[in-house]
């Protein structure tokens, strides 16, 4: 393999992190929403694992299940999260740090 493949065939493997750090915020979500968001997965602990964490955010943030389950997935995407083990995700970012 040339110097020329070589350097596109690594380029090429970049590209899926490239895209996913590109992800656009989810529908229907503003950047205030995002951050409202975050500040209320942070006052139930940082973790969205079960009905009883997300309720509380939904109350706190006016937003559905969906797009609860969509930020944490955009989140996810941007490495300001990590998924958990059997579902759910947790905060690395800010408070949650």
């Amino acid at each position: 393999m040339g110097l020329f493949s070589k350097r596109v065939a690594g380029g090429l493997l970049a590209l899926p992190l490239l895209l996913a750090a590109c992800e656009p915020i989810p529908e229907g979500v503003t950047p205030e929403d995002a951050e409202s968001y975050k500040a209320a997965v942070a006052s139930i602990g940082c973790e969205m694992k079960t009905e009883r964490d997300y309720l509380p955010v939904e109350l706190q943030t006016g937003m559905t299940r969906e797009q609860t389950i969509a930020m944490g997935q955009y989140l996810m995407s941007r490495d300001e999260a990590v998924p958990l083990e059997g579902g759910g995700v947790k905060l690395t970012t800010g408070a949650c740090a």
